[in-house]
């Protein structure tokens, strides 16, 4: 059985810098993340970072990734703008990508969606979050309750300046009343993006069952294989003879 080839990418920021991250997710939270998808044998899982070279993604890997989960909060502009074209078009060219948490401000999430204002209220002040489920026969959501319920999550409410998704999977409720859509799916060229909230890295929401189910069956779930390159060019149009 072929594997699906996975890279999960994250900033690496908050653990190198905050011990009380270091003691939530002491590899990393895409060491967390690679941890649990590697329970799925179907999956083949790279775990990297911005610190490395390449910014964790050279082209010999970008080229192998079927599926790639990102997660960024405090360093979207170092990210360089040549790896975010790359990436850019190995989404359009058919690869899976899942945007986690403010994994939404990065270049990478505001290319694909055109727009970079992502204005919103938000607030790190312990809210239980219940992230209600709307598509409950959805393959992402398969197996899940009403919702997730999460002790406490970063709150982010309405109004969201997202383009209208194509498909809403998920809408968050907070202890305080704020609501959010939480998880979305956008069709980009040949590729599927899946934007999930949940994972502020002061909470353990990673180590959450239902959280690590999402993302799994997320990744099956944008997972395409690659097209060539051949399947993006439009044909041209057909001369007109003039009458």
């Amino acid at each position: 059985m072929s594997q699906i080839n996975v890279t999960v990418w994250n900033e690496n920021v908050h653990e190198r810098h905050s011990q009380h991250i270091r003691d939530i997710y002491p590899t990393g939270i895409h060491g967390c993340i690679q941890s649990f998808l590697q329970a799925d044998p179907s999956l083949n899982v790279t775990a990297v970072s911005l610190d490395m070279p390449d910014q964790g993604l050279p082209d010999s890997l970008i080229n192998q990734t079927d599926v790639l989960i990102w997660w960024g909060h405090m360093a979207h502009q170092e990210v360089s703008d040549q790896l975010v074209d790359k990436l850019f078009h190995r989404v359009q060219n058919g690869m899976g990508l899942i945007a986690l948490h403010s994994a939404h401000a990065s270049k990478l999430f505001s290319k694909l969606l055109g727009t970079e204002s992502w204005q919103m209220t938000w607030r790190e002040s312990e809210d239980r979050c219940l992230c209600w489920v709307t598509e409950p026969n959805h393959p992402i959501t398969r197996g899940l309750g009403r919702y997730i319920d999460l002790p406490a999550e970063e709150m982010y409410s309405e109004p969201l300046f997202f383009p209208r998704p194509d498909e809403l999977l998920f809408i968050n409720w907070y202890s305080s009343g704020e609501v959010m859509r939480s998880g979305m799916i956008f069709n980009r060229g040949n590729g599927k993006v899946f934007y999930f909230q949940p994972g502020h890295e002061s909470y353990p929401t990673y180590h959450n069952p239902d959280v690590q189910r999402v993302i799994t069956q997320a990744v099956h779930y944008v997972y395409q294989g690659m097209l060539p390159q051949a399947a993006l060019t439009c044909p041209k149009p057909p001369i007109q003879k003039e009458l």
